[in-house]
């Protein structure tokens, strides 16, 4: 599932299939000073630095002409600190292989996304998130920070130590350096009871305050075409663990999540018109279950069908209006949409352009299915999120620039200052960097 260069014609791809790019070089660096001298190296060659994750984004942001850095050999817990309750990873590990290894440690991050295929620096550097009440992205659970820097130099930062590097990296775009290694606070291993039930469209949307307010993490999917969502709320537990069942878990995680949701969006794309009636069975086929287990089994799920996305963040307070106006524009559109559209939140952090920065937040992603046209549909859904100041996710499609960015987030300036001081010669530019950062 991982971001592929075939070393044939030095090609390097996404995971989504929308962005290639045909890096000068690749570099594995197997250590932190071997990264330094990469990108050293690269200042003398007049080349640019990109470092690529799982390939998990959908926009450009680590495509790169020049010395592409991929992070394989930089993985691994380097330091457990049970005092503090935090755990210090190598920047390329993926957030699967922490996971497994927190919870064989007894602890847990806080929260997390839906997908963990993504390596930790790639996840929190693009503001990866999942959904919580009180709890915010993976990034805003980021405790200190190790980057090399454009001269090569190698900076930590915490709040306590360049707290104003701090401040702007944990969600860097990778505008400001490479990031080497991560500290997250960590928990001592919990459970969460998972309930998963359809709800009407409309019921959700009235219902919204509430179902945010009673559960700690409250998301859910609707199917257009329909007036039908499939809700899930998580709240820890005391127990016992209950997870589900193996064969039922394949039957309705693998199975229907992914094998018949397959082969509906391949009817899908051939006959577009079969894709309402083909909603109306999806949006029934997921039964209301009930489990209990630890986080990241709850949180996560496998996401084998290939997609594009798009998603926004909007204040909180706006996100039933935004929702009304989608559905209605997909009603009147003609427009045919196989994937669900997904909701969640977040609450407000401290981190420059982080997607919740100083507002509570939701967020609406809408997908396409790989190899369907999508841009009548993001266009116009974008449209929707933008007239609500929506802020887009740095690794999702969107059309925004710079000259958005610095209407929609207080903190702009201070993070395009920081990066002129960190960065001045612009190391690790690409295209979308100078669109949404300006030049």
């Amino acid at each position: 599932m991982s971001s592929t260069a075939n070393g044939k014609n030095g090609t390097w791809r996404n995971w989504g299939g929308n962005v290639s790019a045909r890096p000068a070089r690749e570099i594995a660096p197997a250590s932190v000073d071997e990264l330094a001298a990469a990108v050293r190296r690269a200042a003398e060659d007049g080349l640019k630095v990109k470092a690529v994750g799982a390939g998990h984004s959908f926009t450009s942001i680590a495509a790169t002409d020049g010395v592409l850095i991929r992070p394989q050999l930089l993985t691994g817990i380097r330091d457990i600190d049970r005092e503090n309750m935090t755990v210090t990873v190598e920047a390329g590990t993926p957030l699967k292989r922490l996971n497994v290894a927190l919870a064989r440690e007894g602890l847990s991050l806080t929260n997390m996304g839906d997908i963990m295929e993504q390596t930790v620096s790639g996840a929190t550097s693009t503001g990866t998130h999942g959904t919580g009440r009180d709890s915010g992205s993976i990034a805003a659970q980021i405790k200190g920070l190790e980057l090399v820097t454009a001269d090569g130099s190698v900076l930590s930062c915490s709040e306590k130590e360049n707290p104003d590097v701090f401040a702007a990296a944990r969600i860097g775009l990778g505008a400001l350096g490479i990031v080497t290694a991560i500290t997250f606070a960590v928990e001592p291993v919990f459970l969460l009871t998972a309930r998963e039930e359809p709800m009407p469209f409309d019921k959700v949307l009235s219902d919204f305050e509430e179902l945010w307010a009673e559960n700690e993490h409250f998301e859910f999917y609707w199917f257009p075409h329909t007036g039908s969502t499939n809700t899930k709320r998580n709240n820890r537990s005391a127990g016992p663990e209950k997870p589900v069942p193996q064969l039922k878990s394949w039957i309705e995680d693998e199975f229907l999540s992914n094998g018949v949701f397959q082969v509906a969006n391949w009817v899908g794309r051939a006959v577009p018109a079969t894709i309402p009636a083909i909603a109306q069975i999806s949006s029934k086929a997921l039964s209301a279950r009930t489990y209990t287990d630890i986080p990241y089994r709850v949180f996560t799920s496998p996401r084998r069908v290939r997609f594009v996305e798009m998603e926004y963040a909007v204040p909180r307070a706006a996100v039933v209006e935004a929702l009304r106006e989608l559905k209605a524009m997909v009603d009147r559109s003609g427009l045919r949409v196989s994937f669900p559209v997904e909701v969640r939140t977040a609450p407000a952090d401290d981190i420059a352009l982080s997607t919740a920065s100083g507002r509570d937040s939701a967020y609406i992603a809408v997908h396409m299915f790989q190899g369907t046209p999508f841009q009548r549909y993001f266009t116009a859904a974008e449209r929707i999120f933008t007239a609500h100041e929506g802020r887009p996710h740095w690794g999702k499609i969107h059309t925004r620039d710079a000259e958005y960015f610095s209407r929609v987030y207080p903190r702009f300036g201070e993070f395009t200052a920081l990066r002129d001081r960190l960065d001045p010669d612009r190391r690790f530019q690409n295209d979308y960097l100078r669109r949404v950062l300006g030049a």
